[in-house]
């Protein structure tokens, strides 16, 4: 099957979140000095950030879209800094206050992708950030809370945190990653919403500085309080023989998904060079990297099939803050919001929809998707066998929405009887 918009699908951002996060932090052309922002030691200047960050005329909220105009100019600031700096500069200025986190070491390598001028890289970059931020945060709300929600807003709206913090820099984060009605960069990211040119650099940058800034108000809490924090242990997900439904990858296997990706309708052009950066890092044995990736491009793609079978083109794209996102919960889900039986689980057949269940959703199964953006996988230790499972399960997709000739082309192989669980799955 082919799915054939009337139009290419050039953006899968809503035109009001396109305008937040491509426009509104462009439009104050300003320069700010970085002397204002960070110091020569590398302490952040936190008022000058949080002044930028103001309330809607009746005080009943944030105002979103005059806190990012504002914003711009400063995160724009931060990234030429950035820029100006080597790894070893960087690493001495903002390592020691990026301990606090649960992996420190990703920063050095999100510096490195800030300057390499890739897009996919930077997207990634910020996925893995805001989770390994979230983890970090969870872990000092639980130095004066007892459960800790499960939702970053919901984190972030804490009293626990605003007491820790102040309510001030809370505010700056819901700007950026805690609400649907800022720049959300942690949800259209990890939904697989976001082309790789649709996320500005500088926001990742920005985003490092102020885990940077966190970590120096954290210590000065933890002095002042005498309190000591202790890290949640990160959970080190393993192989299953139980969820191997496909034999293990081989170069051949890559092969076919190398070509087919640039030829199946199931890969948005705008989505393809995450998809070729997919390929990269499980030939690089990154295999974390990897499934991220995949697992964004497999929700996008799943969306548009979705939107398709249940003719409701519209939710291709990010739902307004007063609206549902279309998310791997929904797609996935028996029945649509208005009750009408959902057309995609019989449309995909049974064993693909107990593949996507078992990986994602099952109690005991791997909940890769959820363990990976809440940041509680250590991920130098996530299993190859993992990524390989959605590596192989990608290909089939990827076949089943290519023409027929190049389907007759390819094949994906089987296991022998009695080697465990069919590797064709039904599309």
């Amino acid at each position: 099957m082919e799915i054939s918009p009337e139009d290419p699908i050039t953006t899968c951002l809503s035109p009001s979140v396109y305008d937040m996060i491509c426009k509104l932090g462009f439009e104050v052309r300003e320069d700010r000095d970085i002397d204002s922002i960070v110091t020569k030691s590398g302490e952040v200047c936190w008022k000058t950030i949080t002044d930028c960050v103001i309330d809607t005329e009746s005080a009943q909220g944030l105002d979103y879209q005059g806190s990012v105009r504002l914003l711009g100019p400063v995160c724009e600031a931060v990234h030429v800094h950035f820029s100006s700096l080597t790894r070893r500069q960087f690493e001495v200025q903002y390592a020691p206050w990026l301990r606090w986190t649960s992996s420190p070491e990703l920063f050095p390598e999100i510096f490195d992708a800030l300057g390499s001028l890739q897009s996919p890289a930077v997207s990634l970059s910020l996925m893995k950030l805001t989770a390994c931020l979230e983890r970090a945060l969870g872990d000092v709300f639980l130095l004066v809370g007892k459960e800790c929600p499960f939702l970053l807003r919901d984190l972030l709206a804490s009293a626990e945190l605003a007491g820790v913090f102040g309510r001030p820099v809370m505010s700056v984060l819901t700007v950026f990653v805690g609400s649907p009605r800022g720049l959300n960069l942690r949800n259209v990211l990890w939904h697989g919403f976001a082309s790789p040119w649709e996320v500005p650099p500088k926001y990742c940058s920005m985003m490092v500085l102020l885990t940077a800034g966190l970590g120096q108000l954290l210590e000065a809490y933890l002095q002042r309080t005498a309190c000591t924090m202790a890290r949640r242990p990160l959970l080190t997900l393993t192989d299953s023989e139980d969820l191997a439904v496909f034999p293990e990858v081989t170069h051949e296997v890559l092969s076919v998904l190398e070509e087919v990706m640039k030829r199946s309708t199931f890969v948005l052009r705008i989505m393809l060079p995450y998809w070729e950066v997919a390929l990269i890092k499980f030939k690089s044995h990154r295999f974390a990297d990897c499934a991220m990736l995949l697992l964004t491009q497999l929700e996008t793609g799943l969306r548009n099939v979705f939107a398709t079978v249940n003719k409701c083109p519209r939710r291709l794209l990010t739902a307004e803050s007063t609206a549902l996102y279309t998310t791997f919960d929904e797609i996935l889900a028996k029945h649509l919001n208005d009750g009408e039986i959902n057309q995609l689980p019989p449309f995909l057949g049974e064993p693909a929809m107990e593949f996507l269940w078992d990986f994602l959703n099952h109690q005991e199964g791997p909940r890769v998707r959820d363990h990976l953006s809440h940041g509680e996988v250590n991920l130098p230790e996530f299993p190859k066998g993992v990524t390989g499972q959605l590596l192989a399960f990608s290909v089939v997709l990827l076949l089943r929405f290519a023409d027929g000739e190049l389907a007759s082309v390819f094949k994906v192989p089987h296991r022998e009887e009695g080697d465990g669980p069919d590797t064709v799955i039904g599309l």
